[in-house]
C-alpha cells in the first residue's frame, strides 16, 4: 500500500471525525437553548429564583463541550492545510493543489463578518442567558449566603469561559 493510499485514507477518517464533531457541536446549541428554556419556565411556574443557577452551571458545560468541539474542528482543518496536503503533495510529486475546499471556503471576503457574528451568537447563548439568570437569582433572592456564594462562583466560571470564547476564536 502506498503512502498516498494511506494519506488519503487518513484524510477520509478525520473528515468523518470533523462532520460529526460538526454535528455535535452544532446540536449544542440547540440543547443549551432548550435547557435554558426549560429551566426558566420551571422556576417562573414554581416561582422559585433559586432554581435559575442551574443555568450558569449547565451553560458552562454545554459551553465548554461546544468550544472544545469547535476547536478540534478548527484543528482537524489546520491539519489537512498544513501537514496532510504537504504530505501527500511531497509524496505524488505533484504541483497542484490538493483538498482545495480546505483552503477556498476560507478566503471568502465575508468570512470576518460570520466569524463575529458566530462569536457573538456564542456569547449570547453561553454567557448571556446564564448571566441574565445570575440577575434576575440576585434581584429575587431570598439572601441565602450559600446560594449567593454558589452565584458568585458561577458568575467566576463564566468570566472564564467568556475569556476562553473570545482567545478561541480565529482571527
Amino acid at each position: 500500500m502506498s503512502e498516498s493510499t494511506i494519506l488519503l485514507a487518513e484524510y477520509a477518517q478525520i473528515k468523518d471525525e470533523q462532520r460529526a464533531r460538526i454535528g455535535f457541536r452544532d446540536n449544542l446549541l440547540y440543547v443549551t437553548l432548550g435547557a435554558v428554556t426549560a429551566v426558566t419556565g420551571i422556576a417562573l411556574q414554581t416561582k422559585q429564583p433559586q432554581l435559575m443557577l442551574v443555568l450558569p452551571l449547565v451553560c458552562v458545560v454545554l459551553g465548554w463541550t461546544y468550544l472544545v468541539n469547535d476547536e478540534k474542528i478548527s484543528a482537524i482543518g489546520r491539519y489537512i492545510r498544513t501537514e496532510l496536503t504537504s504530505r501527500l503533495t511531497a509524496d505524488s510529486h505533484e504541483g497542484g493543489a490538493l483538498f482545495g475546499w480546505e483552503t477556498f471556503h476560507r478566503s471568502d471576503s465575508k468570512r470576518m463578518s460570520r466569524k463575529v457574528t458566530q462569536t457573538v451568537v456564542d456569547l449570547t447563548t453561553f454567557l448571556g442567558a446564564p448571566l441574565g439568570a445570575l440577575i434576575v437569582f440576585w434581584g429575587y433572592s431570598s439572601g441565602n449566603p450559600m446560594l449567593i456564594g454558589a452565584s458568585i462562583l458561577e458568575s467566576a466560571a463564566l468570566g472564564g469561559l467568556g475569556v476562553q470564547f473570545l482567545r478561541y476564536a480565529e482571527r
